[in-house]
């Protein structure tokens, strides 16, 4: 009797607790963790990450002139050296198309490889360019979109030789600009007060304002094609399926806590994750309505910029000070959060 009465105190004073830590904001635990930290050449913040289409052979691009490469998939990366003399360049983005691939950055710089990034070559770039590239995209044969940090969007299909513009007029210095896979991109103001978005076909930017006091951080598309957006305070919104100007409620997924939230990626078209400032990384399993933490993720010293997954079997956090993480959940968690 007297252990049953003891367990039952001990049920109820954790029961308070977790009533408590609900009550004051903070996301309940996920209880595992699927990410592992990869160990770099370079202590250089990291900006993107693509792999050639068998998904083993990859690189990463990031500040001071950072290019790392992989062959196993990323399980291990090597330094590699371009072509670019005694000037530093942030390598904002890199994208491969088989065995062609692409990688911009600032000040204006583009470079293109054809034989699968043994070699590169620098792609010359007018000095009217609207802005600096930041954003880079492999479509095929000699064929690239790229887009520069005030929302200027050209095409090549001659291996950047000739470059013909999308839009009529860049929208401004942007935050963030991000491009679905459909060729539709969303880009956020600077300052986070509105936010832009542009389809193939159209001849300009639509302006749209943000829907609260909260300055937007980033924006993007997920896989069942609404948008969703993160702000100022820790906020998350997801658009309406058939008006994408139309918020639903908004989400705290932590609203005890201060840090920012940087980005968002979908492994699955339920499991969304979410990642932040200060080692902060949040998964939701349904979709985006509730959240729980990764904890142990937290003991991690850096911020973290982005998340890209290529299948749902292959995903990397970037982040700050040559920060990687490579995810590599157990198969049987990966078919219970499914």
């Amino acid at each position: 009797m007297r252990n049953l009465l003891k367990n039952l105190k001990q049920g109820l004073i954790l029961g308070a607790i977790a009533c408590l830590c609900y009550s004051c904001g903070f996301a309940a635990n996920l209880g595992y963790n699927p990410w592992q930290q990869v160990p770099l050449p370079t202590e250089s913040t990291l900006q993107d990450v693509a792999f050639s289409s068998d998904l083993k052979h990859g690189w990463i691009v990031g500040s001071d002139s950072t290019l790392l490469e992989t062959t196993d998939g990323g399980n291990s990366w090597q330094s590699r050296q371009l072509p670019l003399g005694e000037q530093k360049y942030r390598l904002n983005s890199v994208s491969f198309q088989g065995q062609e691939g692409w990688i911009s950055g600032e000040p204006a710089i583009l470079l293109h490889s054809i034989d699968d990034g043994k070699t590169w070559s620098r792609v010359p770039l007018s000095e009217k360019l609207p802005g600096e590239p930041t954003l880079i995209k492999a479509l095929g044969a000699e064929s690239a979109e790229m887009a520069t940090n005030v929302g200027a969007i050209y095409r090549t299909e001659d291996s950047g030789n000739h470059w013909k513009a999308m839009v009529q007029e860049a929208v401004g210095v942007v935050r963030n600009i991000y491009r679905n896979e459909d060729g539709r991109y969303v880009a956020v103001s600077s300052r986070g007060t509105f936010y832009s978005t542009w389809e193939p076909g159209e001849s300009a930017w639509k302006q749209h304002l943000r829907d609260s006091s909260q300055r937007l951080q980033n924006m993007g598309y997920g896989k069942d094609g609404r948008l969703w957006s993160l702000a100022r305070g820790g906020k998350i919104e997801f658009s309406h399926f058939d008006d994408l100007e139309v918020f639903d409620e908004p989400i705290y997924p932590e609203f005890a806590t201060n840090w920012g939230l940087l980005d968002m990626a979908y492994r699955t078209p339920k499991e969304i994750w979410l990642s932040g400032g200060s080692g902060n990384l949040l998964c939701s399993l349904d979709g985006g309505k509730t959240w729980m933490k990764d904890r142990e993720i937290e003991n991690v010293p850096s911020n973290l910029y982005r998340i890209v997954f290529f299948s749902p079997e292959q995903g990397f956090i970037l982040g700050q000070k040559g920060v990687l993480l490579k995810y590599t959940q157990p198969i049987e968690t990966a078919l219970v959060s499914n």
